[in-house]
């Protein structure tokens, strides 16, 4: 008997509570603004930050704001949510191409040389504090993963030493980018099929020395490109996405292996391959021709004036006889 009485007093005092918690929750209730609810159940969720928000809901309530907030920023919905998130504003989504990232390295266990075997924490940015990392070239992924761990959509492997970015996968929300203390992890629209997958910066030598498939720099990449989309900066070849036309003149070209052409077939290539030896050939023949037309003219040019100088003196000794 003397324990019921509390339990009943217990369970008294907690419906006593329950229903105050009740009332007062209607009383003080914050009432949703309609227009981001629907947002909010438009966007994907994901929380992500990529679209430069703390989160859904963050984004959702800016756009809800009014202002200058574009629908366009969620890369985890791409178009499709672009599109709807236009329609509750009473907008046009406009174009939208969906991105992906890049990892401008190939420094595979092959291609890329040992300073040193690490064995410690298995963290690129721990490792870096080592020499930069376990191989020759420091500014190469260290290829530990940092990437792979911030990546919520499971786009990102470590296959061979080196961080690859699943295409068909990757949101674009630009965690990996965030994470990699290399800072060689960027987002480029997903048409870009051409790129340069290096990141180092050391002269010629120097960057062949560390990795087989470095950029040297040479500018042979940036002779060859039709559209000008190439240029060499800090002894590094960048290709511009909004010029190149994806030929693939430059891959072709290149003498390390530099530049990554996802676009064409390997048969693809190689008829590229051979069509811009075959117009080096004929621009060479060209160079040639125009070389011996020159040398054969400054000879006849060289034998006129001899003439002229000889008819002259003649001319010059013939009142003396």
């Amino acid at each position: 008997m003397n324990i019921v009485i509390p339990v009943v007093l217990v369970v008294i005092v907690g419906l006593l509570a329950s229903c105050m918690l009740s009332y007062a929750s209607k009383v003080f209730a914050v009432q949703e603004d309609q227009l981001f609810l629907d947002l909010r159940a438009e966007l994907p969720g994901a929380n992500c930050g990529g679209c430069g928000y703390a989160g859904c809901d963050d984004y959702a309530h800016a756009m809800a704001e009014g202002g200058d907030t574009p629908c366009t920023k969620c890369s985890v919905g791409g178009p499709a949510v672009a599109k709807k998130l236009a329609s509750l504003l009473g907008q046009d989504a406009g174009s939208m191409e969906k991105k992906m990232a890049f990892v401008m390295c190939n420094g595979t266990t092959d291609n890329a040389s040992k300073l040193y075997e690490y064995e410690d924490i298995d963290s690129c940015k721990a490792a870096k504090q080592l020499f930069g990392g376990s191989k020759t070239c420091p500014y190469g992924c260290i290829g530990l993963g940092d990437c792979v761990q911030a990546c919520e959509f499971d786009a990102i492997r470590i296959i061979d030493g080196v961080a690859v970015v699943g295409r068909d996968y990757c949101t674009s929300c630009g965690a990996c980018a965030k994470a990699c203390p290399q800072k060689l992890i960027k987002i480029i629209p997903e048409s870009a099929k051409v790129q340069v997958r290096c990141h180092n910066e050391q002269k010629g030598a120097d960057a062949r020395k560390g990795c087989n498939v470095a950029c040297i720099g040479c500018g042979q990449c940036a002779r060859v490109c039709p559209k000008g989309a190439i240029t060499v900066e800090n002894n590094l070849s960048k290709i511009d996405p909004e010029k190149c036309i994806k030929c693939g003149l430059c891959a072709a070209k290149c003498p390390t292996g530099a530049i990554q052409d996802v676009l064409h077939t390997a048969e693809q290539k190689e008829k590229i391959k051979k069509s811009l030896q075959m117009k080096e050939a004929k621009e060479a023949e060209k160079r040639k021709e125009a070389a011996l037309k020159a040398k054969a003219e400054k000879e006849a040019a060289a034998k006129a004036a001899a003439e002229a100088k000889a008819a002259e003196v003649k001319a010059e000794e013939a009142p003396k006889a």
